[in-house]
């Protein structure tokens, strides 16, 4: 079989992507970051490099040699999932990879057969990923509507479902930057017996008591489940999934995607260990995350835009190609801004995602909008 023949599928369904506006390709990080999710400016802190420098010095490995059953249960490791269960209020705290395997991982094991998965329409890719690979049922409810998400259930019961349903959720949306109706979320999991699992990737370290999430009141419950990803405010990588001990013992146990892996670094254990510590000391730096976010929201409001309310600023342009156009254009002018199009997103909904770090100040946001305008009057 010619070479050509053999990849000619794959060439030809790239072809279809880019006829689509929808081709992707990596590009570097230059420009002015609003791109990011280093929304508390960790990832390059002094504090955080010198916790990761002392480790070393005192002969932390980089590497953790082997999955954690194995030799690869390092005593950073342990350290790190005592000090967050502490931190986020959780009976116990388990340290995954990152926050897309953390999240198949859950799905994949604690819903059990004969359960129910409700997933917000919405919620990260790796959440339908789990839940499609999973053993349980799985249903989808309207984005934000916790009355779909109760009547998802209801029909599932009336139609024979027995077991617990499972409530997932994003506490702080990655595309839209809006909040998910976690009280009424509750309610709806508690009325039917159920958990509810709330991935707080945007959250931690920018909201709550020091940086604890939106669901921080839930955490400690013995029906929900906690994900916090580390490597977005808290500038590390990995990704900790709180809950009740005997849920965190059935992973160890049950969970293929922990069991199987190498473990993280311990170095990576030693950083987030850290950066909890200085969501804990520092709370001017979510003071000044929130002055900026104010502050975009008055630029946006001029052009129009809808503010959401979070460090995660959503502008819907609608075509592919004119949201990519106006993204080359911002970060032509030194602004890394990137387009985000389906199937990140619903199809008719392209857009640029503004993420605002504390690695740009009050003057470049500003100075961000008036090249906006400038590039949405020159596109649109």
């Amino acid at each position: 079989m010619s070479g050509k023949t053999l990849l000619g599928r794959y060439e030809a369904s790239l072809r279809g992507l880019a006829r689509k506006n929808r081709l992707r390709t990596l590009a570097p990080r230059e420009g002015l970051d609003f791109a990011s999710n280093d929304y508390l400016g960790l990832a390059g802190c002094k504090r955080m490099a010198d916790a990761v420098a002392t480790a070393l010095g005192n002969g932390t490995p980089i590497g953790a040699t082997g999955s954690r059953l194995l030799r690869g249960n390092a005593p950073e490791h342990e350290a790190l999932e005592a000090a967050a269960a502490s931190f986020f209020g959780a009976e116990r705290a388990l340290f995954f990879g990152g926050g897309y395997v953390a999240n198949f991982a859950l799905l994949t094991t604690l819903p059990q057969k004969g359960d129910l998965v409700v997933l917000d329409a919405l919620i990260h890719a790796s959440a339908h990923e789990g839940a499609r690979a999973g053993r349980a049922d799985v249903a989808e409810a309207a984005h934000n509507d916790a009355s779909m998400f109760d009547d998802a259930i209801q029909s599932w019961r009336a139609k024979g479902g027995a077991g617990r349903p499972w409530i997932v959720v994003e506490s702080l949306y990655s595309m839209d930057g809006d909040r998910a109706p976690l009280h009424d979320l509750m309610a709806v999991a508690d009325r039917h017996d159920g958990f509810m699992l709330v991935d707080e990737a945007h959250a931690t370290g920018v909201y709550g008591p020091d940086g604890r999430g939106l669901a921080h009141e839930f955490e400690g419950r013995n029906n929900v489940v906690g994900l916090h990803t580390c490597g977005k405010a808290l500038g590390a990588s990995g990704a900790l999934v709180t809950g009740p001990a005997v849920l965190c013992d059935f992973l160890v146990n049950r969970c293929r995607p922990f069991i199987y892996a190498t473990a993280p670094s311990p170095l990576m254990a030693v950083a987030t260990m850290e950066a909890l510590a200085i969501a804990r000391d520092e709370p001017e730096r979510r003071q000044g995350l929130i002055r900026l976010v104010t502050r975009a929201e008055g630029h946006a409001k001029t052009m129009g835009i809808e503010p959401s309310g979070s460090q995660i600023l959503p502008i819907i342009v609608g075509d592919n190609a004119r949201a990519m156009a106006l993204a080359a254009g911002l970060q032509q002018r030194g602004f890394d801004v990137r387009g985000i199009r389906p199937p990140t997103v619903p199809e008719g909904t392209a857009r640029l995602r503004i993420s605002l770090t504390l690695n740009v100040s009050e003057t470049d946001i500003a100075a961000l909008f008036a090249a906006l305008a400038d590039e949405w009057a020159r596109v649109t």
